[in-house]
């Protein structure tokens, strides 16, 4: 039998877990495996925990991007400002959100909306080069922030068609589904965080007196209580998904004729 020698380039071709078996063997350390979890929750290179009140700013739009935030706890929300000084909320932001993710476009690139807290909130600030390593070594990542991505476009894309088919009523109501979190794995939060009928006009598109008739409305059919609090209840949903929202309310108050005159009776009479 001829024995062929060993060349460098079979080593290349061996395989990798034969490799660090025989690293293992000879003293070596074997990397541990990429864990996500305690990658988004734990400090470490290019990676920082910062904690931040109601009302205080992650970021302001126009300022340097060089991060991406992951949210841990709490809710935010990112915001638009037109150059006349008009403020738009864009989305809501929940506990497992990415946001900041223009800053891995590349270097010099600017915010493009304000990200604020909503409730206090903790957060994981991870530097561009940081995150885009990351991304690139490690596969169990990349699924990960994929799958965050596409779901990110499909309520992206929700967002847009609610916008463009659905009255102003409808759109609250979903709004305020998407607070309460349902629809999303595990129990829904039926006290949603602390928002204002301003804000809530801003995300639907409509105008704050709108949204207190609206609101007026949903609590006197028993969808929602508030007193201080916005408490969502099932029943809003139940109504939305079987489209029973009351015609009235779709666009605008319903007007009703006021009583007729009694010469408008004597009139009506004759043409009987």
């Amino acid at each position: 039998m001829v024995h062929r020698r060993r060349t460098r380039r079979d080593d290349v071709y061996r395989q990798p877990d034969r490799i660090q078996e025989e690293a293992v063997q000879m003293g070596g350390v074997k990397k541990k495996p990429f864990d996500t979890s305690i990658f988004l929750t734990t400090e470490g290179p290019g990676r920082s925990i910062v904690h931040l009140a109601a009302r205080q700013d992650f970021f302001s739009q126009g300022d340097p991007a060089d991060s991406v935030f992951y949210l841990q706890t709490g809710r935010a929300k990112l915001t638009v400002a037109s150059k006349k000084g008009r403020e738009a909320t864009v989305t809501l932001l929940v506990d497992g959100d990415f946001f900041g993710e223009e800053s891995m476009a590349g270097a010099g690139t600017l915010r493009t909306a304000s990200a604020s807290a909503i409730t206090a909130c903790t957060a994981l600030k991870i530097a561009r080069d940081r995150i885009l390593r990351v991304l690139h070594e490690e596969h169990a990542f990349s699924d990960f922030y994929l799958k965050f991505t596409v779901i990110r476009g499909m309520r992206t894309q929700a967002d847009l068609v609610d916008q463009l088919f659905n009255s102003s009523e409808r759109r609250l109501a979903r709004a305020l589904l998407l607070m309460a979190e349902y629809g999303e794995p595990g129990e829904p939060e039926t006290l949603i965080p602390p928002v204002t009928q301003q804000a809530l006009a801003e995300m639907i598109g409509t105008t704050r007196s709108r949204v207190s008739f609206f609101m007026n409305r949903f609590r006197k059919l028993g969808y929602i209580d508030y007193k201080g609090r916005i408490r969502v209840h099932k029943s809003l949903l139940n109504t939305v998904l079987h489209d029973e929202l009351p015609e009235e309310n779709a666009s605008r108050p319903k007007l009703l004729d006021p009583p007729p005159s009694p010469a408008r009776k004597a009139k009506r009479a004759k043409l009987a």
